[in-house]
C-alpha cells in the first residue's frame, strides 16, 4: 500500500482554483461511455460531477492566503497482492476509501467545537482510477536509462552517416533494445508507457478547511500530535501521519481479509531505513516462505531483487544492501506529505 499526501501547487503559488486537478483525474473517462465511467464520490454520494467538485472544493476556503494551500491530493495505491483480494475493484475500492477517510480524520488532533474530528468534518471527493503509466521516477525507468542513452546516441548516429553502416548501427540498437534489464510485454520500458495489468488506486482530493468551512486542517502539519499554550489555554495541533498509514494498512486488511506480509508494512520500511539490524533481525525470523515473498514484494515495489535469499546479514553484499536502502528511502517518501 502506497499512501501519498500532496499539497496542490501550480508553479512557485499554489493553485486559486482546484479546477486544472479536477479535469486532470476526468483523463480516463474521454471516449468512454456515460455507463464505463468512473464518477466522483465521497462519504455518502455517488456519481457527483466534476463541475460540483471544483465549486464545493474552490467554495471551501476560507480565510486561507494566497500561499496556503486549499486543497490537499491523497493518492492510494494497493499493491497487486492488495488487489487480487478484491471482488470488484471499482466498488471494494469505493468502501475502503470511506472507511480510510475515518482514519485520516482520526489523526487529526484537533478538537471542533469541543470533539474530536470525524470524518463528517471532512470535505472530499474520490474517483478510481484503472490505469498507470511509468515514470521518470520508476525504478524501472531510472535502470532502464543508460540503455535509453546509449539508444538515443545511435539513433543520432544513424541520421548522419551513409547507408553502409546503417544495417550494424541497426542492430546494436536493437540489442541493446532486448538487454534493457525492464521489459513490458518484449519492449523495453520507457516513461509514459501503460503499465500492465490491474493498476487500479484511489484519488481523493480534500479541502484544506473543514465541511462547515471554519477550521484549517492540514495534514501538512509539521507539528506531529501535541498540546501547546496558546493564550493561556491548552490548544492540540498537529496531524499524526505515522498513524494514518498505519490504520490505513490494518482498515484495508480488517476489510478485505488479507494477511499482511511483513515487508509490506509501514513499519517494516521505516525501520528498513532507520534501523536495518531490527529490520533483518525480523525477516530472518519469519517463516521461509514468508522470507521469500518478503523478498519478491520488495523487487515488486522499487527495491532490486536479490537472486539468493541470505540466511543471515552478513551474506548481504553492501552494493546490493545500498540499493535495498536507496529503494526503501523511496519508498517511505512516498508514504509521506509534500509540501
Amino acid at each position: 500500500m502506497y499512501i501519498n499526501i500532496t499539497a496542490q501547487k501550480l508553479g512557485t503559488n499554489y493553485s486559486q482554483s482546484s479546477a486544472d486537478f479536477v479535469d486532470y483525474l476526468e483523463k480516463e473517462n474521454e471516449g468512454l461511455e456515460k455507463e464505463e465511467m468512473e464518477h466522483f464520490f465521497n462519504q455518502y454520494g455517488d456519481e457527483i460531477s466534476a463541475k460540483e467538485v471544483v465549486k464545493e472544493i474552490d467554495g471551501n476556503t476560507a480565510k486561507l492566503k494566497k500561499k496556503e494551500p486549499k486543497f490537499y491530493s491523497i493518492t492510494v495505491s494497493p499493491s497487486k497482492y492488495e488487489l487480487r483480494k478484491l471482488e470488484n475493484s471499482s466498488e471494494d475500492l469505493k468502501r475502503y476509501t470511506r472507511e480510510l477517510m475515518k482514519d485520516y480524520a482520526a489523526s487529526f488532533n484537533r478538537e471542533i467545537n469541543g470533539r474530536p474530528v470525524t470524518v463528517d468534518d471532512i470535505k472530499y471527493y474520490a474517483k478510481i482510477e484503472h490505469q498507470r503509466t511509468f515514470k521518470g521516477t520508476d525504478f524501472q525507468v531510472r535502470e532502464n536509462q543508460p540503455f535509453a542513452t546509449k539508444i538515443l546516441e545511435l539513433k543520432q548516429e544513424v541520421r548522419k552517416i551513409q547507408q553502409g553502416n546503417i544495417d550494424k548501427l541497426k542492430l546494436k540498437i536493437a540489442k541493446l533494445e532486448r538487454e534493457a534489464p525492464h521489459q513490458q510485454n518484449g519492449k523495453r520500458i520507457v516513461q509514459g508507457m501503460k503499465k500492465a495489468g490491474n493498476q487500479s488506486h484511489i484519488h481523493i482530493i480534500v479541502s484544506r478547511k473543514d465541511a462547515s468551512n471554519s477550521f484549517s486542517l492540514s495534514p501538512g502539519s509539521k507539528h506531529k500530535a501535541s498540546e501547546v499554550k496558546m493564550h493561556g489555554k491548552k490548544v492540540k495541533r498537529g496531524f499524526d501521519r505515522d498513524q494514518f498509514f498505519e490504520r490505513a494498512e490494518k482498515t484495508f486488511d480488517n476489510t478485505f481479509g488479507y494477511k499482511r506480509n511483513y515487508a509490506e508494512t509501514y513499519k517494516a520500511k521505516k525501520d528498513f531505513v532507520k534501523n536495518p539490524k531490527l529490520y533483518f533481525a525480523a525477516l530472518m525470523k519469519l517463516p521461509a516462505n514468508e522470507t521469500a515473498l518478503a523478498f519478491k514484494m520488495m523487487g515488486k515495489s522499487g527495491v532490486p531483487l536479490i537472486p539468493n535469499i541470505p540466511t543471515s546479514k552478513s551474506q548481504l553484499a553492501l552494493g546490493v544492501f545500498k540499493r535495498l536502502r536507496k529503494g526503501a528511502e523511496i519508498a517511505v517518501k512516498s508514504s509521506s506529505i509534500g509540501i
